[in-house]
């Protein structure tokens, strides 16, 4: 690979997409893959990182094809994951509702959505395999809606003219993780799976090269584990909490994948973030958590505010319909209230930069029922999201079916993760990645209820492939076992215990606790690298974060049992977080063009995100140099053969 000036590696990476026409890439895959024998699977080990819906599918996926799991979790249940906080809905290209949807226009909306910025092979696999999907969860159980008639029930989402969302009420996620969960739990009363709770990886271990087992830290008992396999599935989510506030859970790290960051493997398109424009907004500085309201809402909820400042603190049942401004309808005629996630959430800002934001902080815009109230019945409205009516009413005292929920953008989803191939490997041998803590499919900007789709396609249809194929390839020396008592092992763990050891000789004498600096780097992040990034203000976060950098190495508060300190993971997430927001800032420093989530102030036309595709139509991949060395971008160049990269409009 050459090496340009200015630290890129323009070359590429290998995205190892089968050739051919992209309709068959997938079925000429599994038709050419190398494959394993029923008796040989027996002998081969797996290491799966996360119970959510990639890694409970695909823990349970590979038990059942006959290989032996083990699966680890911080929680101490493995349908805690954070796929439960997912509510609206899960994509599927099946037209049931006659309008013209199928497996091309859904691959289309998905490219088209990610702002032309994925992959088109792996975006169409997803596409196809996602009618499969839900089929496969029906069978597990999952209890969709479903119409008078009795078929399945759909729903529109943002950036589609179609109704091809299929929903659980308001709790979508948390019924297909059961479904997920009930077929794990399958696999462990049959002896193919072993649960691990209360597991933290704290590192990935390469033998020969290769992903060969992790070291983890039991959260209750402070104990440093060793666990050997043939290869290691990574599916530990986002990194969203590097912001602080979120919508993800307080327990959400980015310790698995930046620890396998640091081990080599390539950090894909880190600067790619979902700012999601329906959340309850912030109510003070106690907070540490966001609540997300569902995109579902947008379906019926009507997004205004008032035209005239002097309205804003008025009682919005008070302000006549002449006097609301419906901008998103105004603005955005074809698509309305459910245009994407990044167009709905820039405008919220919009109105309120200018003075026209709403409730005590002024930091919120209207999301109104009153018309589908009216035109449908309040009993109507209650069936399809209820549950959410009832947790803004239990968290705002506010009553939604009577007066207007208030809500503000917030961090909710990270497109960017791990840089992973056509096979979900990263560039290290062995070491997969799904779900959220990949990079792959939603390029800039995933479109609503693609996430589950995406956990799902990973874990259920993807990962029993290509992990076959990976231990067909390589059996010759996989069946060659490496022993926990391997010096790469014993390095490892040497490493993990010395960092440990470190952070709390430091917190001895330390004057902030994690949280304090977690908080200030969460701040710089929000202004710097948040909703609309610069050029100075890039080059300024950059700054900062080498200054609370200083502050977590020299002046981090700690008590001194290693053992029951609950400080020692948060401070261990921290330093992770520290280097990934600092990753993110570099990332978008480096991509000077606007496109989906990635809002570059400098480039921007009429208001809207303005791509450069003659620059910047890539995937970057980033390479670890060392805790104070300049990281190395490698470009992926992204080729379009089947769909032609358009200015996107959603007006």
């Amino acid at each position: 690979m050459s090496t340009s000036s200015n630290n890129d590696q323009t070359n590429g990476v290998k995205s190892n997409v089968p050739e051919g026409p992209l309709k068959e890439k997938w079925d000429s895959y599994k038709a050419n893959m190398k494959l394993v024998n029923p008796a040989n699977k027996r002998k081969y080990n797996v290491i799966v990182v996360g119970t959510g819906l990639a890694g409970a599918s695909a823990a349970a996926s590979l038990a059942e094809l006959g290989y032996n799991v083990k699966s680890f979790c911080t929680h101490d249940s493995a349908r805690r994951a954070h796929s439960i906080a997912a509510q609206g809905g899960i994509n599927a290209g099946k037209s049931y509702q006659n309008d013209g949807d199928s497996i091309w226009r859904l691959f289309y909306d998905t490219i088209k959505g990610g702002d032309y910025r994925s992959r088109e092979a792996n975006v169409y696999r997803l596409a196809q395999n996602s009618v499969n999907i839900i089929d496969q969860c029906v069978a597990n159980g999952v209890p969709f809606a479903r119409e008078y008639s009795g078929e399945l029930a759909n729903r529109s989402f943002g950036g589609a003219q179609v109704s091809r969302t299929f929903y659980a009420r308001g709790q979508t996620g948390q019924q297909l993780l059961l479904g997920a969960y009930s077929q794990l739990m399958k696999e462990v009363n049959k002896g193919k799976v072993t649960l691990f709770p209360y597991r933290e990886l704290l590192d990935v271990v390469m033998v020969d090269s290769k992903a060969r087992g992790i070291i983890t830290r039991h959260l209750h008992t402070g104990e440093i584990e060793r666990h050997a396999a043939d290869l290691v599935i990574l599916c530990t989510g986002g990194y969203s909490r590097v912001y602080y506030l979120s919508t993800s859970a307080m327990n959400s790290n980015a310790t698995a994948i930046w620890r396998a960051h640091k081990k080599g493997a390539l950090f894909g398109n880190p600067c790619y973030v979902q700012i999601h424009p329906t959340c309850i907004p912030v109510s003070g500085d106690h907070q540490a958590k966001l609540t997300l309201m569902s995109e579902s809402l947008r379906n019926d909820g009507r997004v205004w505010v008032p035209k005239k400042k002097e309205d804003c603190k008025k009682d919005p049942k008070t302000i006549a319909e002449e006097d609301r401004d419906y901008f998103l309808e105004r603005k955005y005629p074809s698509f309305g209230n459910l245009v994407p996630r990044d167009v709905a959430s820039r405008n919220g800002k919009e109105v309120c930069d200018e003075g026209r934001g709403v409730g005590e902080t002024g930091l919120s815009v209207y999301l109104d029922f009153a018309t589908a109230i009216k035109r449908d019945g309040e009993n109507v409205v209650r069936e399809k999201y209820g549950n959410l009516f009832d947790m803004y009413h239990e968290i705002t005292n506010e009553n939604p079916y009577h007066t207007p929920m208030r809500i503000y953008p917030a961090v909710h989803y990270t497109m960017g993760g791990l840089w992973v191939d056509y096979n979900l490997m990263t560039n290290i041998q062995g070491l997969f990645c799904a779900g959220e803590a990949n990079f792959s499919d939603h390029g800039a900007n995933r479109l609503g209820a693609s996430a589950l789709m995406q956990g799902l396609s990973d874990g259920y249809f993807v990962l029993p492939y290509t992990v076959t194929n990976y231990l067909g390839t390589h059996s010759q020396e996989l069946l060659k076992k490496v022993e926990t008592s391997h010096p790469e092992f014993e390095k490892a763990e040497n490493e993990v215990r010395t960092e440990i050891k470190r952070m709390i000789t430091v917190g001895k004498t330390g004057k902030r606790t994690p949280s304090e600096i977690h908080r200030d780097l969460g701040n710089v992040m929000w202004e710097y690298v948040g909703m609309a990034r610069s050029e100075q203000g890039l080059k300024t976060a950059i700054e900062k974060i080498k200054l609370l950098q200083k502050d977590f190495d020299e002046n981090m508060m700690l008590n001194d049992d290693q053992n029951l300190n609950s400080n020692l993971e948060t401070a261990g997430r921290l330093g992770d977080f520290l280097g990934l927001g600092a990753l993110m800032a570099r990332d978008a420093l480096a991509r000077a063009e606007s496109c989906g989530g990635h809002f570059r102030v400098e480039s921007q036309q009429d208001g809207e995100a303005k791509r450069d595709d003659e620059h910047f139509s890539y995937a970057a991949a980033w390479e670890y140099k060392g805790k104070s060395a300049e990281p190395v971008v490698h470009k992926e160049p992204l080729i379009f053969e089947n769909v032609h990269p358009s200015v996107r409009s959603y007006k």
